[in-house]
């Protein structure tokens, strides 16, 4: 049982044994044995280039600790490559053990110059070879992972000039033969094509909707007209989600030049949004935005314009570097992490045939695409806009940035039809417990639904509002400032509608209501099973309906994200940085931290690898009271080092008799003399504030996407002078899945259900859990089997629809 595993093999095939059970063991085994050797005699240098980004130090912690192998860290970016000594430190698992909260980057960032000549590559060669180190990780934007490649492709010219030189042996140039290279794309700007999201973006946008909402405020108060410069250079990523998540009236980005009289459309927006009751307007402009002559449009340019043309009082923000500060969002943590690990393991599987390439996002995938491909599309995109082809820089900003742009351009730019006698009604209303970004996702829905025509009907409560007559009609002002606000507008309640058909369906035929939005968590997605069920009694019940999952448990079948999740996700993060900084000072201290979820470990599993826990039990994955002892033994000998702080996540339902209290207690007890524990029951807190701007960006894109489904659907379902849809796809979980926005018949989603659970059967999640475990020191294997592919930057793009 103890001999060694390639032994085993061997002896098994000297044996003879060629049954198919014997081969399957010999198979698997080695496999087993190949991934837990990968890493063993290499090393991997990392060094972060070029602007910092939070959420860069999540990276470097995801290959820190990652391997059993040698991190090594560059101090100053290329810099600290070329210049060698001092600069290079020994990766340690202190050196990022508590980053998790801190922006920028501990081991420095920077622009090099040296490196761009051939002598500074030189240099670097030649300290990466007398530290052995033959895989590279760079951490940078567009020009840093440039440079890297430029260094891989002269490698062997470097070793050869290096050896002639004497500088290393022949012997060291045969070791070092080749290099490997990953890079991950950490900048705000989020103007490297190939990935979704750059490592940082979320964070700016945070700190950039912090802003727009704290001057919402002011600007209300004296009716005033704000202009918001944002970062981006010649990317308009942020601009563009930013007038997304806020609402913002107009929005100027490099990629899509106003038509020559915007300046006359600009002026009748603004002055039509007065006109239905605003008291303020905003106007979002990326610092690179330009006219189609390519003159720039400066926020000092849009101000004058408003002040001269419509005398309104106008004020001019330039949020510059703020954007590039401060605490990461958990999504950038997540995201951090996520990539750093898959870029460990491209490039302990590197070869050297293995080209280059760069860990992206594309929806909730991790993919790697060839580096000199996605390099090669960026610059394609600011060539195309310096030739003034704008359409084409649109669509090779790729489907994530062209799906923001077409929802603003309805939302921002369509006028809503002013006379009646609308095509259809549809009825918007959230059931289930309150989430951040509901009523970002109503505004959506409802806007949507009257620019294509519609009429639409709001619910308040849920259900028992809808079975009760608690109905009216919206209107495009009705809706003003939603996106920004929490909780629920409209009112929502848990109650189902099984109870109350009759009613419900005479009040779909008084408000002849022929199709139904239902933004909500998993009552959300029962009741619609029930309509389902109920249309076999009740023809009313006959109508289109998409549901919208939004719950803070993110546990509605069929989508792998729920509207508020993230919400929360931020809220538990913000909450344990604090209770964690709250004991700085004292002596070591281990927090017990309560989150919400039902019997969905989605909150505890993503905030422990967020916000960096030792722990997070969970009802998905079992655990004993053995479990709880060796957690307990390890925290132990963690605490014996350096570590000062612990952090053990439980969700409420992980297990009815392992308590919080209960693991408080044997926390308590077992670190006696090393550590003292406290707890904190995070409670509804976690349902409350502020959407985060992916839940705003989210939930809008949702709605809209939900409102051209419903508007297709009733058409198709129009029979004899009315709606009649029975037909499964007639009633749908709208969900991103993976790389794509899909939707899926309620019915077809049931057998994936643990109904008593409330909660998905298979959650993909989940494999992230051996990740939190190795970044908290965990000796325990990582499943290797399902890993990301090399694919082409083309065949991405003409993917579907993601987020």
């Amino acid at each position: 049982v103890h001999a060694c595993i390639p032994c085993l093999c061997k002896w098994f095939r000297a044996a003879g044994e060629e049954s198919e059970l014997c081969l399957q063991w010999i198979m698997t085994h080695e496999e087993h044995h190949a991934a837990k050797t990968l890493g063993i005699g290499k090393a991997i240098a990392v060094l972060t280039s070029g602007g910092d980004a939070q959420g860069k130090e999540k990276a470097l912690r995801g290959r820190g600790g990652g391997t059993k192998i040698m991190a090594g860290g560059r101090s100053g970016g290329y810099q600290g490559l070329v210049d060698g000594g001092d600069h290079h430190q020994g990766g340690s698992w202190g050196l990022t053990s508590t980053s998790s909260p801190q922006g920028g980057t501990v081991i420095g960032s920077a622009r090099c110059k040296d490196f761009r000549d051939r002598e500074g590559r030189l240099r670097a060669a030649h300290n990466l070879v007398k530290r052995g180190i033959t895989n590279l990780c760079v951490i940078g934007g567009d020009g840093s992972l440039t440079g890297a490649d430029t260094f891989r492709s002269e490698w062997s010219d470097l070793l050869s000039d290096l050896q002639k030189a004497g500088k290393i042996t022949e012997e060291e140039a045969t070791k070092s033969s080749y290099l490997n290279i990953v890079g991950l794309v950490g900048s705000i700007d989020n103007d490297f094509c190939g990935t979704d999201m750059t490592i940082g973006t979320d964070s700016a946008l945070h700190r950039i909707i912090e802003i727009v909402d704290a001057i919402t405020t002011t600007a209300q108060s004296h009716q005033r007209t704000f202009v918001l410069e944002v970062m981006g250079r010649h990317c308009g990523y942020l601009a563009l989600v930013t007038s997304l998540s806020c609402g913002a009236d107009w929005v100027f980005i490099p990629e899509c030049p106003p038509d020559d009289d915007w300046e006359e459309h600009l002026c009748r927006r603004l002055s039509e949004t007065r006109t239905r009751g605003s008291r303020l307007n905003i106007i979002i402009v990326a610092e690179g935005a330009i006219d189609k002559n390519g003159k720039p449009i400066t926020s000092e340019d849009i101000k004058n314009l408003v002040v001269k043309r419509l005398g309104y009082d106008t004020r001019v923000t330039v949020l510059g570097h703020v954007q590039r500060g401060g605490t990461p969002s958990a999504f950038d943590r997540i995201l951090g992490s996520r990539m750093g690990v898959e870029a460990v393991m491209a490039l302990l599987e590197g070869t050297p045939d293995t080209p280059a390439c760069v860990v992206s996002l594309s929806g909730n995938q991790a993919v790697r695409l060839p580096l000199m491909e996605c390099v090669q599309v960026t610059k394609d995109v600011t060539k195309a806009m310096n030739d003034r082809r704008f359409d084409e820089a649109m669509k090779l900003r790729g489907r994530s940035f062209m799906n923001n742009w077409e929802v603003y351009k309805l939302l921002a730019h369509v006028r809503p039809p002013v006379t009646k006698g609308s095509t259809h009604t549809v009825a918007v209303m959230n059931v289930g417990a309150p989430a951040a970004g509901m009523n970002a996702a109503v505004r959506s829905t409802v806007r949507i639904g009257l620019i294509q025509g519609n009429r639409v009907l709001v619910v308040h409560d849920g259900f028992e509002g809808l079975a009760k007559g608690q109905i009216e009609e919206a209107g495009w002002s009705y809706v003003g400032g939603w996106t920004g606000q929490g909780g629920s507008k409209l009112g929502t309640k848990r109650t189902l509608p099984k109870k109350s058909f009759e009613q419900i369906s005479a009040n779909i035929t008084k408000f002849n209501i022929q199709g139904l939005v239902i933004i909500g968590g998993f009552e959300a997605y029962t009741g619609g099973l029930e309509l389902m069920e109920g249309r076999k009694l009740f023809d009313e019940l006959c109508i289109p309906f998409v549901v919208i999952p939004a719950t803070v448990s993110n546990n509605v079948p069929g989508s792998d994200f729920s509207v508020g999740a993230d919400t929360a996700l931020n809220t538990i993060c913000t909450t344990c940085d604090r209770i964690k900084q709250s004991a700085a000072g004292t002596k070591r201290r281990v927090f017990i931290i309560e989150t919400m979820g039902g019997y969905c470990g989605y909150l505890a599993t993503m905030a422990g690898l967020a916000a960096g826990a030792d722990a997070a039990y969970i009802f998905e994955e079992p655990f004993t009271i053995r479990d709880l002892q060796a957690n307990v033994e390890h925290l132990v000998q963690k605490m014996r080092t350096t570590v000062k702080r612990g952090l053990v996540l439980r969700n409420e339902k992980c297990n009815e008799n392992y308590t919080t209290d209960f693991i408080f207690n044997l926390y308590s007890e077992e670190g006696k003399g090393i550590f003292d524990s406290r707890k904190n029951v995070l409670g509804h807190m976690q349902q409350g504030g502020s959407p985060t701007p992916f839940d705003r960006n989210f939930a809008t894109k949702m709605g809209a996407k939900a409102m051209n489904w419903m508007s297709g659907k009733i058409k198709e379902s129009y029979r004899n002078g009315r709606i009649f849809a029975n037909t499964p796809d007639s009633g749908c979980v709208l969900g991103m899945r993976k790389r794509a926005l899909v939707f899926q018949p309620v019915t077809e989603l049931k057998d994936q259900t643990d109904f008593e659970h409330r909660i998905p059967k298979e959650q993909w999640w989940l494999k992230l859990r051996p990740i939190l475990k190795i970044l908290a020191k965990y000796e325990i294997d990582l499943d290797t089997s399902e890993h990301a592919h090399l694919e082409h930057i083309s065949r991405k793009r003409s993917g579907e629809t993601s987020i």
